[in-house]
């Protein structure tokens, strides 16, 4: 096998900024951050969502926007009593 062949492995750290967890990990990824941790350098990927924060997982219940699409559509775009047609 060619060693040039399969991509590096790097000790990578996710930070969840949602709730401040760290996922310690090794992965392809590398980023400009990096920060020692336990004597080992890792590579620390920011994420806003992850299987600690996201409400599929947590069960938290979020607030949706009940108007629908169409409703969106047709009241943004509504012409006026004065519009030329």
């Amino acid at each position: 096998m060619k060693a040039e062949g399969h991509p590096k492995l790097n000790n990578v750290c996710f930070l969840d900024i949602g709730t401040g967890r760290r996922f310690l990990t090794k992965s392809t990824m590398k980023s400009a951050r990096t920060e020692q941790i336990d004597g080992q350098d890792f590579f620390v990927v920011v994420r806003d969502v992850t299987m600690d924060s996201h409400p599929a997982y947590t069960g938290e219940k979020r607030l949706v926007d009940t108007a629908g699409r169409v409703e969106k559509f047709t009241s943004k775009f509504k012409r006026g009593s004065g519009a030329k047609k």
